[in-house]
């Protein structure tokens, strides 16, 4: 419980010169990380489950609770379990007398996510802690529809001139667009797989289980991160105007090499 305190009082409540002095209330925090008793905070839900929709950049939660106890609470702080999840409270402290209540919000970034994601709305109070469970359900995104021939034919003469065109424009929605986070297979189906496992797939377009070169995990980096000037296939680094990060890249040739192994042998030595 928080503390009154008022300096050194006389029985008059004044301090030892003669001069009034008001209460002072100190919130205790000897007890922010400990759990928090049932019977003293009741809460609307301890858990709230949101379904998302495609393109939804954020779930917020609301929640409500009631102080039950017979005496003060005192909310210290209040956070997420990570970064990407905030709460939206009154300034700190927030004192809630015995039979009050209060309400705020959560926020969780979901952009460029997808499946059933756990998050903790974080409550420390002079009590206790509470740990709120956040719960989103976010869909795929919706399959892209197939290009067109003549969209097919627009795309081509575009790369002809620029291959780093598919990362601009229109394109960027197949080649460069929710990458963040995405490693190895995931990231294979969304920027490899959309050209070279097509079907059908463009006659231009090397077949990646049917190289005629030796394939190997730095063969598969040094192709991801440049590219081959004078064909279709771009340079997918950062540094030279793609999506990918040295990580990604690392891993995707990781996963390249150990998913479609060499068909050639290397020349002997």
């Amino acid at each position: 419980m928080g503390i009154l305190f008022a300096g050194i009082f006389s029985a008059a409540g004044q301090t030892s010169n003669g001069v009034a002095s008001a209460s002072v209330y100190v919130p205790d925090y000897s007890h922010a990380n400990d759990p928090l008793p049932n019977g003293l905070l009741a809460w609307d839900a301890e858990q709230k489950t949101l379904d998302a929709t495609n393109g939804q950049a954020a779930a917020r939660y609301d929640f409500s609770f009631t102080n039950v106890s017979p005496g003060l609470i005192t909310i210290l702080s209040g956070h997420g379990s990570c970064s990407c999840t905030t709460l939206q409270m009154p300034a700190m402290p927030w004192i809630v007398p015995a039979g009050g209540t209060g309400q705020f919000n959560a926020t969780v970034d979901i952009a460029g996510k997808t499946g059933i994601l756990f998050k903790y709305a974080i409550i420390s109070t002079d009590k206790g802690t509470k740990n709120l469970l956040l719960r989103v359900n976010i869909p795929p995104p919706p399959p892209v529809a197939p290009m067109s021939e003549e969209e097919r034919a627009r795309g081509i003469a575009a790369a002809k001139i620029d291959r780093q065109a598919v990362f601009k424009g229109d394109c960027v929605t197949c080649h460069a667009k929710n990458v963040e986070g995405k490693y190895g297979q995931e990231l294979f189906a969304q920027v490899c797989a959309v050209c070279h496992e097509a079907n059908p797939r463009a006659s231009m377009v090397p077949d990646l289980h049917n190289l005629k070169d030796p394939t190997s995990e730095e063969f598969w980096r040094a192709w991801i991160t440049s590219g081959k000037p004078g064909t279709l296939m771009p340079a997918f680094a950062t540094s030279q105007g793609g999506p990918l990060n040295d990580m990604q890249i690392s891993q995707l040739a990781a996963y390249l090499n150990i998913t479609i192994p060499s068909h050639v042998s290397p020349p002997a030595k």
